[in-house]
């Protein structure tokens, strides 16, 4: 009778938490971010998959965890060391898995994270960026995150594919740090796209925190309409409809031009606004991309990038670094919009509310609604929703851009 229960007990997982109680933080940690997606609402489309796929990684004798290959390709499976991109597709899903079918296949390939920013931009309005093209350059000032961080994380001894990709959380886009973290580090692409979506998810925390550390009550209250009609814009847009279709055509040839390594990213995000702009001659492409694609790739992304989550790879000091710099490279990036918007007001007529600044991020359409709820506390007639869209658009083209600018330097 004893060997009977010996046997039950042994069959279930908790001789497994027992033995390895590690495996009860990674809990913890899924239960928050369910908590944080489900009962907050941050982020649940992505949220909640990757949650979910950090519990199936780590219940003890699912298989599910996603096995980690070496820089080299290789993978134990089975006692025996086989080179992933060697074996073949049924291989894999039978001796590793789903989720390593799925990892392999549509995610360490590159293939899903150009998907999902063409589903952006097939819901992404341009015309806010268009309206107010001045604004569009706090997009870039808030890059600095990226760059400072990654020499910091130099000095504290990543190596610089490892700072890069680090460094890539402060441009708040889930898409652009996964996308580059495949490219330069593989084997921190776990924590770096819980790290990356965890702080997406904070946004309406981390935010009002550094506009209160940097930001004054009277710059706070600068009214972007009261501006406009005391210095006017002199330059009138005739055709916005003509000019919403030829944008995604000139940035996507520009970007070709002068940084090939970030089309994948921005190529694939402007086609996607392009046939939205379109109408409906391209309203079955429009659609497609931006749900049922889509959705089915935002999915697969979720569940596998969480499926990376296992003991091993997360609880380790690396990890440790990649949460803390990158909420240092998150706050960097807030940062930077913020002061450059300073320092134009020092040389301008017309202010600008710092506000417009802080949402230089690539976290849209939620930077430019927390900054319009912090601009209405202070003044109820003080809408600055559109113009925080100005800089939040061009945010996600500066962070694509700057990921195939270290992607070309350092991959």
């Amino acid at each position: 009778m004893n060997d009977i229960f010996e046997n039950l007990y042994e069959m279930t997982a908790f001789s497994n938490i027992i033995a390895e109680p590690q495996f009860l933080i990674m809990y913890a940690i899924a239960f928050v971010l369910l908590y944080l997606g489900i009962k907050k609402q941050y982020e649940p489309l992505l949220l909640v998959p990757i949650a979910f796929g950090v519990l199936l990684a780590n219940f003890p004798g699912g298989d599910m965890g996603v096995i980690q290959a070496d820089e080299y390709g290789m993978v134990n499976v089975h006692g025996a060391m086989k080179n992933i991109w060697e074996m073949p597709l049924h291989d894999i899903a039978h001796e590793l898995g789903l989720m390593n079918f799925v990892y392999y296949m549509l995610i360490k390939t590159g293939f899903l994270p150009p998907i999902i920013f063409m589903g952006v931009g097939a819901l992404t309005d341009f015309g806010p960026m268009l309206r107010n093209l001045r604004l569009s350059i706090f997009g870039a000032a808030a890059q600095l995150g990226i760059f400072t961080v990654l020499l910091v994380a130099i000095l504290m001894g990543f190596t610089p594919q490892e700072a890069a990709s680090l460094g890539i959380i402060g441009g708040a886009d889930g898409p652009t740090a996964i996308f580059t973290t495949i490219k330069l580090a593989p084997h921190l692409l776990g924590p770096i796209a819980i790290a990356a979506y965890s702080y997406m998810a904070l946004v309406p925390v981390i935010i009002p925190l550094v506009v209160k550390l940097l930001c004054t009550k009277k710059e706070l209250s600068i009214n972007m309409k009261e501006q406009e009609k005391l210095y006017p814009s002199k330059t009138q847009i005739k055709n916005l409809r003509v000019l919403k279709i030829l944008f995604p055509i000139v940035v996507t040839t520009v970007v070709a031009l002068f940084v090939p390594s970030a089309v994948p990213l921005v190529g694939m995000l402007m086609f996607g606004n392009l046939v939205k702009e379109i109408g409906t001659n391209t309203f079955r492409l429009f659609d497609a991309a931006s749900n049922s694609i889509m959705n089915a790739a935002t999915i697969f992304l979720g569940l596998s990038v969480g499926a990376t989550m296992t003991t091993e790879a997360f609880l380790n000091w690396t990890t440790i670094g990649i949460v803390v710099g990158g909420f240092l490279a998150f706050a960097l990036s807030i940062s930077g919009g913020i002061l450059f918007v300073k320092v134009v007001n020092l040389f301008s007529k017309k202010k600008i509310n710092p506000l417009i600044g802080a949402t230089g991020l690539s976290a849209v359409p939620m930077a430019s609604r927390v900054a319009n709820e912090i601009a209405l506390k202070y003044d109820s007639k003080n809408h600055v929703l559109q113009y925080c869209m100005s800089s939040n658009i061009s945010g996600v083209i500066g962070s694509a851009v700057a990921a195939g600018v270290l992607i070309s330097f350092l991959g």
